[in-house]
């Protein structure tokens, strides 16, 4: 049994998805060849660290690849928790403790000392299959919870999904639907899924900063350049979806999400301020929500940090880790 591991690039990881994206398991949009070529086009130049993508191989048949960054002696994921909210490795299923045993071997006679992982849910290969392998082998392990992020399984129609709120949750979401009908024509759609960029996109922008003094100093120049790139190449790939909510055709609330493998994934959301009497932020998350179920959606994931909303809307807590493997 013959193992071969080799440096990838980011472009042949790409070609390698698109040859044959069933072979392995590419668990969220975090680990796709787009969002990592992006991150580090804005983020990792420059940073002294350098893309280290492993693949993974036996007899001739691919068992998975390993997205990490290196610096001398330590390695980590390729991205940061900024913005990438969870990660993992890209591999084959039913050949995870192969890959992790040839990987092992491979970083330690490297003269890797520290792979540093993080954020990894509870059920990532970090935490089931590489952890206690490490651990078997006697290498120092440490997991430590850092974040949270939340998710919740979508019924088969909204009402379902009212019915699973908590009583007053339910009754407070159906008062500020009625409130915001009140006021007159109400429409939200997703636009993206590989057609154009819409002007949308724009308005986006100026009611992030807006909305909250804190998304105004997180916008930097370089964050805003990074997040149109990843618009962008997440569009390309028939991912990216901008959710607009409007009043008599004036927009008051828009979310980025991605459309990935059944789940929709809540990344980033602005409103216009002059409406929050009419909680347009919170209805614009209800309302993809509803549309997201009436498009057969099986996933609702409110991705990390620990917001109220996103318990008052049904999220349930996935913990977020970090796993620090001493070789």
């Amino acid at each position: 049994m013959v193992y071969l591991i080799n440096e990838e690039t980011l472009g042949g990881i790409k070609s390698l998805r698109a040859s044959s994206p069933e072979k392995l398991d590419w668990s969220s949009v975090f680990v796709l060849p787009e969002w990592l070529e992006v991150w580090w086009q804005s983020f990792g130049v420059g940073t002294g660290m350098r893309p280290w993508l492993l693949k993974v191989q036996k007899d001739g048949e691919i068992l998975g690849l390993a997205p990490l960054m290196a610096a001398p002696g330590a390695v980590q994921f390729l991205g940061n928790t900024d913005v990438c909210d969870y990660m993992d490795f890209v591999l084959c299923p039913g050949q995870e403790t192969e890959f992790f045993e040839a990987l092992l071997d491979y970083l330690a006679g490297g003269g890797i000392r520290q792979l540093d992982l993080k954020h990894v849910r509870q059920d990532s290969t970090v935490l089931n299959i590489l952890a206690p392998l490490a651990d078997k082998r006697g290498l120092g392990v440490e997991i430590r919870q850092e974040s949270v992020s939340l998710e919740m399984a979508l019924p088969a129609s909204f009402d379902g999904y009212l019915d699973s709120l908590s009583s007053k949750q339910r009754h407070e979401v159906r008062r500020k639907l009625r409130r915001l009908h009140e006021e007159g024509s109400v429409s939200y759609r997703f636009v993206g899924g590989g057609e154009p960029l819409p002007p949308a996109l724009d308005t986006f922008f100026r009611m992030f900063v807006e909305s909250r003094s804190d998304k105004a100093n997180f916008l930097t120049a370089e964050m805003e350049a990074f997040f149109r790139a990843m618009a962008s190449a997440m569009n390309r790939a028939g991912l990216f979806r901008l959710g607009v909510l409007e009043l008599d055709g004036q927009p008051l609330a828009e979310i980025i999400c991605f459309d990935y493998q059944g789940c929709v994934y809540l990344y980033n959301s602005g409103y216009d301020p002059r409406y929050a009497s009419l909680s347009a932020g919170l209805i614009s998350k209800v309302m993809a929500i509803e549309e997201s179920i009436r498009l057969g959606k099986k996933k609702f994931d409110f991705l990390k940090g620990a917001e109220a909303y996103k318990y008052h809307l049904g999220g349930h807590e996935v913990p977020l880790y970090r796993c620090r493997i001493t070789l």
